[in-house]
């Protein structure tokens, strides 16, 4: 046993006391139940009970966030409390077990009687568990090292129609993606192995054309196939990739699950994009489901190499604020032992203007900026759109407004003007 520690915390919303209600939940993700049974000593709960380690007390408000029938039942009215609080779990009751882990931090406690409301907000891990699960296979450095882009943001796009086409005419948008300058190009999300352009026939396809490219021009573009399925699927659909010269699998992970993405994770040294839609359901409502934070730590245990936090000024529900503070999770270290920091990629809405307010948020450019619209319907076509998106990065990164960089640069004008626009 090694005594050693890693710490959840939670937002609540109880009529109850938070402390009390706080031990409640300390007890039934370790040791405990709501009472003493037969077998739990003294000495097992000293082991392994997880302890709470602090609880703030925050506004109280008039009416409940969720229902709640166990609460109804009693007869328990409010107000209803919120507070912070702070759990504190033994490494040793989880091992390297990435589900398990999940399930201890965000199990039961969404059920408990005593809660109307509870969000799993951070986790925080000692390097000496953390190292116990894989770092990014590419991450960062390595993504940037595949796709020859030492500095600025690596440009992409998403391929569009993301389904109908097939495997033929993917390769041929592809193409055109290519020689307009693009870094990095993705499937959609829900285009994976479509009977109309399957993988076995789409990669090949694909991938020829980004060869003839490297070839032509010594750039490599990055694709991110979409593999989602079930796990041994996806590993044969990642070693197909490998075989053809690619360099990126993505999948779709809520749905995927923590052990299929570590067993992907294992199986190979693609960079893994993971796509994180349905994200929302866990997220949206501010008193249920789990913060960011917490949910790329667990991802980032499973090997993901980049992480979705959709965009700023974007067409999703997101706040820019959280974003922001997404990026910046994807970023940090989980703990000071290692470089595990994971590529955000920034999408949904992007163009050049909103290049300016990315800067202005988080002040680097190890990012993954992908732009349909953006590109695509750029007045002055695919390559004008990629080069206005350039031209915006390097302005805001020298610190030219961009209304300034557009008197030079006609295509980031062309942008300005087309996107910018008022919409009707």
């Amino acid at each position: 046993m090694t005594g050693e520690r890693f710490e959840a915390t939670y937002l609540i919303e109880t009529p109850l006391d938070p402390a009390k209600v706080a031990e409640v939940m300390a007890g039934e993700q370790s040791s405990g139940t709501f009472t003493r049974v037969a077998g739990e000593t003294d000495e097992l709960r000293e082991r392994t009970r997880a302890t709470v380690t602090e609880v703030t007390a925050l506004e109280t408000v008039d009416e409940p966030s969720l229902p709640n029938a166990w609460l109804a039942r009693k007869g328990v009215k409010g107000p209803w409390r919120r507070a912070r609080v702070a759990i504190s779990f033994p490494v040793d009751n989880v091992g390297a077990n990435l589900p398990t882990l999940a399930s201890i931090v965000a199990g039961n406690l969404y059920d408990l009687g005593e809660v109307t409301g509870l969000r799993l907000d951070t986790i925080t891990l000692p390097w000496s568990f953390r190292k116990r699960f894989p770092l990014p296979s590419q991450g960062i450095a390595g993504t940037r090292k595949l796709t020859g882009t030492a500095k600025g943001p690596l440009v992409g796009s998403i391929i569009k129609p993301n389904v109908g086409l097939s495997s033929a005419e993917t390769a041929a948008l592809v193409a055109k993606l290519c020689e307009a300058g693009l870094d990095f190009i993705k499937d959609d999300e829900i285009s994976a192995n479509p009977v109309h352009a399957p993988l076995a026939q789409r990669v090949p396809a694909v991938m020829d054309v980004v060869r003839r490219h490297q070839d032509k021009t010594g750039k490599a573009v990055m694709i991110a196939f979409n593999i989602t399925d079930e796990t041994d699927a996806m590993r044969r659909h990642a070693d197909l990739v490998a075989h053809e010269g690619g360099t990126c699998v993505m999948a779709s992970l809520n749905w995927c699950g923590f052990s299929a993405v570590e067993t992907l994770r294992r199986s190979t040294d693609l960079a893994l994009h993971g796509h994180r839609n349905g994200y929302g359901a866990f997220s949206r409502h501010p008193l249920l489901g789990i913060s960011f934070q917490a949910y790329q730590v667990l991802w980032r245990l499973a090997g993901v190499d980049h992480m979705h936090v959709h965009g700023l000024q974007g067409k999703f529900a997101q706040e820019d604020e959280e974003v922001v503070s997404s990026a910046r999770d994807c970023v940090t270290p989980l703990t000071d032992g290692a470089d595990d920091r994971v590529m955000p990629a920034f999408s949904s809405g992007q163009w050049a203007g909103t290049a300016q307010p990315t800067w202005d948020a988080i002040g680097h450019a190890d990012l993954l900026f992908m732009a349909g619209g953006g590109i695509l319907a750029h007045p002055g076509g695919p390559a004008a759109g990629v080069a206005s998106i350039r031209q915006a990065w390097n302005a805001v990164a020298s610190g030219t407004a961009l209304e300034q960089a557009a008197a030079e640069h006609p295509e980031l004008r062309q942008a300005l003007d087309f996107f910018g626009k008022p919409s009707s």
